[in-house]
C-alpha cells in the first residue's frame, strides 16, 4: 500500500494527509450542520443525505483536479498566468453586471446551459497568487531599479481586489493582504510595498465612501453596520448563536452531530461551521482544525526553503498563504475577534467554486513538492552512484 501510494502521489505526503484530513472532516462537518438545515425548510427540500453527496461529488471533483493538477510540471502554470488572470479579470467584471444577487451581493455567475453557478472570485484569488509569483521571479534580477516592476504588481493587484470589493469586502480584503505578504516573503523592496498598500487603503476607502452615498454601488451601508455591532456592546444575532455553541462544547464537545446550535445559527454550513465544530468536537477539536491549518503552512515553508527556483518558492507559499489567512479570518469571526464576513473554512465548508479551486491550488503547491521530491532523489542517486565507484 505504502509503495503504490508514493508511485502514484508524488510530492509531501504530509500535505497530502493534509488534503485527506479536510476532506474527510468536511463530509462529517457538513453531514451534522445541515441537519439544522434541512429541518427548518430550503429551496430544495432536501435532507442531510443531499447535502452530503453534493459535497462528496465536489470533494470528488476537487481531489481528481489536484491529483491532474500535481502531475503537471509546476513551470508550465508560468505559462498561463498572464491568460488565466485575463479571463479572471472578465469573469469578475461579467459577475457584476449579470450575477445572481443572494443577501444584496453579485458573487455568482450563472453558466449557461448547465444550471451552475460559479463564484468569479475565487477563481481570481487563484490567478493572481500565480501572476504575482511568475512576475516576482522574474523580477529578482531588476526588482530594485526597475520601476516597471511597480506597476506590473500594482495594477493587476488592485484591479482585482478592486473588482471584488463592491460585493465582497472580505474576500478581496483578504486577498490584497495576502498580496502584500507575498510580495515582503519575494524580497520586493518595502517602498514598492508600501506604496501598493497606501494605494490600495485609498482605492478601498474611496470605494467605501461612495458606496456609502450611493447604496445601490456597493454594500458599504452593510459593511458598516457590521463594524459597528462589532465595535459597539451588541452582538449580531449570527455571532451570538455561534458563541452559545463554542460554549456548549466545552473541551470534548457533545459528539458528531449532537449540536443544539445548528438549528439557530444561520450559515451553519458555511461562514459558521467552526463553531458547530467547536460544539460537536469541543476544544480538542477547534484545535485540531488550527493545526491542521498551521500543518500545511509548515509544510510549505519547507517548500520554499528547498526549492531551487524562485517560481515554485513564491507560487506554492503564495497559494498557501491565500488558504491558511482564509481559514483563519473564518476562524476569527466565529469565535468573535474580527467582524462578520461571510468568508468559509476552507474546504470544510459547504462549497462549490471555492472548494474545488482550493483543491487545485493544493495540486500546484504538491506539483512544486513534486519536483523538489525528484531533484533529491536524482541527487541522492548520483551521490550513491559516486560512492560506489570511489569504493
Amino acid at each position: 500500500m505504502k509503495e503504490w501510494f508514493s508511485t502514484n502521489f508524488k510530492g509531501d505526503p504530509i500535505l497530502w494527509i493534509v488534503l485527506v484530513l479536510l476532506a474527510l472532516g468536511s463530509l462529517l462537518a457538513v453531514y451534522s450542520t445541515t441537519g439544522g438545515y434541512s429541518q427548518i425548510g430550503n429551496s430544495h427540500g432536501a435532507n442531510n443525505e443531499y447535502f452530503l453527496f453534493k459535497q462528496l461529488a465536489f470533494l470528488i471533483v476537487g481531489v481528481v483536479l489536484a491529483y491532474l493538477c500535481h502531475l503537471a510540471k509546476y513551470s508550465k502554470y508560468s505559462a498561463i498566468a498572464l491568460p488565466f488572470l485575463f479571463i479572471s479579470i472578465m469573469l469578475l467584471v461579467l459577475v457584476l453586471f449579470f450575477g445572481i444577487e443572494v443577501n444584496g451581493a453579485k458573487r455568482w455567475l450563472p453558466l449557461p446551459f448547465v444550471g451552475l453557478t460559479i463564484q468569479p472570485a475565487d477563481i481570481a484569488k487563484l490567478a493572481l497568487m500565480v501572476y504575482l509569483a511568475r512576475t516576482i521571479s522574474g523580477s529578482q534580477t531588476k526588482i530594485k531599479n526597475d520601476i516597471s516592476v511597480f506597476w506590473s504588481l500594482l495594477i493587476p493587484t488592485l484591479l482585482v481586489c478592486i473588482l471584488i470589493l463592491p460585493n465582497n469586502l472580505s474576500t478581496a480584503a483578504l486577498l490584497f493582504a495576502t498580496s502584500i505578504i507575498v510580495m515582503f516573503v519575494g524580497r520586493i523592496p518595502l517602498k514598492y510595498i508600501g506604496s501598493i498598500f497606501a494605494i490600495g487603503t485609498t482605492m478601498f476607502l474611496i470605494v467605501f465612501i461612495i458606496g456609502y452615498y450611493l447604496p445601490t454601488a456597493t454594500r458599504a451601508h452593510t459593511w458598516s453596520e457590521r463594524i459597528s455591532t462589532f465595535m459597539g456592546d451588541e452582538e449580531s444575532f449570527q455571532s451570538k448563536q455561534a458563541h452559545i455553541a463554542i460554549a456548549n462544547g466545552g473541551i470534548i464537545g457533545t459528539g458528531p452531530g449532537n449540536s443544539m446550535q445548528r438549528n439557530f445559527l444561520p450559515y451553519a454550513h458555511a461562514d459558521f461551521i467552526y463553531a458547530i465544530i467547536c460544539e460537536e468536537f469541543g476544544l480538542l477539536g477547534a484545535a485540531g482544525v488550527m493545526g491542521i491549518y498551521l500543518l500545511m503552512l509548515y509544510r510549505c515553508i519547507r517548500l520554499v526553503k528547498k526549492s531551487p527556483k524562485t517560481f515554485g518558492a513564491m507560487l506554492a507559499i503564495g497559494l498557501c498563504i491565500n488558504i491558511v489567512i482564509q481559514a483563519y479570518a473564518n476562524i476569527m469571526v466565529n469565535v468573535g475577534l474580527i467582524p462578520d464576513t461571510g468568508v468559509t473554512l476552507p474546504i470544510i465548508s459547504l462549497g462549490g467554486t471555492s472548494l474545488i479551486f482550493t483543491c487545485i491550488s493544493f495540486g500546484i503547491i504538491l506539483s512544486v513538492s513534486r519536483y523538489i521530491e525528484s531533484r533529491d532523489e536524482a541527487a541522492s542517486a548520483v551521490q550513491v552512484n559516486n560512492e560506489l565507484q570511489t569504493a
